[in-house]
């Protein structure tokens, strides 16, 4: 089980570098608020394995994106799902990658210099906002970041002005439900939490798109909009 082991160690050093413990709990689900990985982490985001274990490409083709849409990477770290996402926007569409640590978007500006990206345009985000222009964005997406806000009602709050009319929040998440899934239980997420959290915000559930190995993709609309 060489892959496993290596995916613990890794996960050891991911608890090492996170920026805060556990942060108490979500009012609506009860649910534990994980601690937010550190940029120290960054690393792990680009494994080579992450494809073969997460299956990026494929979340990212089950999203169904339009060339010439605009789409917002929520906590997009290392800028991994940022670039796949600039190729399915096209050269006519845009990728707002946000990050409140500003040592990740360092990390993908450097990638950019290297690999011009046109597309992709960074943001300095904070915890209680993403900084997007209000109706602005097609899809907003946070690929295993919901669950380490440590202000989700406020952030979510945010986010709804940002969405465009019928404009979607995609939540992608470690399966809490499966217990073969190899991390850590805060950093997981159940269908049910999130439909409690977001319903209680006014987001809409559209559906759950279940084809990756170890994560649900979770989408929901805002409601009225």
């Amino acid at each position: 089980m060489p892959i496993r082991r290596a995916l613990f160690a890794s996960l050891t050093v991911l608890a090492l570098c996170a920026t805060a413990i556990a942060q108490g709990r979500h009012p609506v689900s009860g649910r534990q608020i994980a601690g937010v990985m550190g940029h120290q982490g960054a690393a792990w985001l680009e494994r080579p394995e992450r494809e073969k274990e997460e299956a990026p490409s494929k979340a990212v083709a089950a999203l169904n994106i339009k060339p010439g849409q605009t789409v917002a990477d929520i906590g997009a770290g290392s800028g991994y799902y940022s670039v796949l996402l600039a190729g399915a926007v096209g050269p006519t569409g845009r990728v707002f990658a946000t990050d409140i640590q500003p040592e990740m978007l360092a990390l993908i500006k450097k990638k950019l210099d290297a690999l011009p990206i046109p597309q992709i345009q960074l943001v300095l985000g904070t915890p209680t906002e993403s900084r997007l222009a209000d109706s602005s964005v097609d899809v907003a997406l946070m690929v295993d970041v919901y669950h380490e806000l440590s202000e989700p009602q406020v952030f979510l709050r945010s986010l709804k002005r940002a969405l465009k009319p019928g404009g979607r929040l995609v939540l992608i998440e470690f399966r809490k439900e499966d217990r073969r899934v190899p991390i850590r239980e805060e950093h997981k997420m159940t269908v049910s939490e999130a439909r409690k959290e977001l319903e209680a915000e006014g987001y809409k559930f559209q559906e759950v798109i279940d084809v990756l190995p170890w994560q649900h993709i979770i989408v929901f609309s805002p409601s009225g909009r």
